[in-house]
């Protein structure tokens, strides 16, 4: 996991420049190579950076890197090298005793140097590549798809020559500047802005990090909010259920309740909807879920009146609101199958109806017992 911005980077050191070694891609400027390590390792000890090492053998740029950050070091601002290698392996870096950069040796449960290699780079909060061969592509691409900030020395070719042309496809926090410089040949002004490209990249990353991190609380802020308000909307359908009036003339009170509680459930439906998706905005989530319950609730109280049409002369909203309340949830729920029957103009309710609670016959309701359920 990435260290908090207020820690100390960890910064992976991988590479070789030994000119005895075989590469499929080739070095390059080898003779300027040891000094660049040691100039990148004072760099990376005046940035306050520590190092994550693999290896204390004389082929591997580590060497060279971690020799230059301990002279850099100071009493003042000291310096820590994290050495990970395999458990039957041992690193000494010959540190001088009153070196100012401490040697913490990590061993790793496996045998396999691979092992602590590769899962060491995971937790890595930037990483520093030098020639090398196809381990060090490999962490290279490792590190471009983990979008963990990475700076490849191109100038010397090798493994890390071929992890910069891959900039031209993922480039993650690095920009044209960035690259451009990755690709620049050696200079003594080189390892400084190599050191800082790889802390702008960091800086850049740990701000996106934060911006996710917003983003999620708001998120879940807006979802907490949604659903309290969908349980208030479901409480008010209820508490129009439970007061609603039986068998009277319809006036504008009875149909305001008949209308609107199904529609206040439909918003709520509509809420919790919006709630299972990934871009919670249950206020225009609400509105969609109005309309689609106001066009269902209505399409079903006009086949009703023409079916009785002395339905309002003797209304049971109570009755009336046992399938229109549910009708209005299931309609808010399901808005997008409502507005796709509108739009290929079918009419009706957004599924097939249930058994009508009103007319069980073709008979009409007598002025003494109201409509039928």
């Amino acid at each position: 996991m990435t260290s908090p911005q207020s820690a100390r980077p960890l910064i992976a050191v991988i590479g070789s420049t030994d000119p005895n070694r075989a590469f499929s891609h080739p070095l390059k400027a080898i003779e300027l190579a040891p000094d660049a390590c040691r100039q990148l390792g004072r760099e990376l000890a005046r940035a306050g950076c520590d190092l994550a090492v693999f290896s204390s053998s004389a082929e591997y740029i580590e060497t060279d890197v971690v020799a230059g950050y301990a002279d850099a070091c100071t009493e003042a601002e000291p310096g820590r090298v994290a050495a990970f290698p395999p458990r039957h392996s041992d690193v000494d870096f010959g540190l001088a005793p009153d070196a100012h950069a401490s040697l913490e040796i990590l061993r790793d449960s496996s045998g396999e140097w691979e092992v602590a290699f590769y899962h060491t780079l995971l937790s890595c909060d930037g990483v520093l590549l030098m020639g090398g061969g196809q381990s060090t592509r490999v962490a290279g691409i490792i590190a471009l798809a983990q979008r963990l900030p990475l700076v490849t020395v191109a100038a010397f070719g090798g493994g890390a020559g071929q992890v910069w042309i891959n900039f031209d496809k993922v480039r993650n926090d690095a920009d044209d500047a960035d690259i451009r410089l990755m690709g620049d040949n050696w200079s003594s002004a080189s390892a400084s802005r190599l050191i800082a490209c790889l802390l702008r990249q960091r800086e850049r990353r740990l701000r996106a990090l934060a911006e996710r991190a917003r983003g999620e609380r708001t998120a879940a802020r807006r979802s907490a909010q949604g659903l309290t308000v969908a349980a208030v909307c479901m409480l008010v359908s209820l508490a129009a259920l439970a007061t609603a009036r039986q068998s009277e003339q319809a006036g504008a009170l009875d149909l305001l309740v008949l209308v609107g509680a199904p529609l206040v459930a439909s918003a709520a439906g509509a809420i919790l909807r919006n709630s299972f998706e990934s871009d919670v905005r249950w206020g225009r989530a609400a509105v969609r879920g109005l309309g689609a319950g106001l066009v269902s609730v209505l399409l079903y109280v006009a086949s009703q009146l023409l079916t009785l049409p002395a339905l309002l002369d003797h209304l049971d909203v109570r009755r009336l609101l046992f399938f229109t309340i549910p009708l209005g949830f299931t309609a808010g729920f399901t808005f997008d199958l409502v507005f796709e029957r509108l739009r290929t103009g079918a009419a009706g309710p957004p599924s097939v109806p249930p058994p009508d609670p009103l007319a069980p016959g073709a008979s009409r309701p007598s002025s003494s017992d109201g409509p039928h359920a």
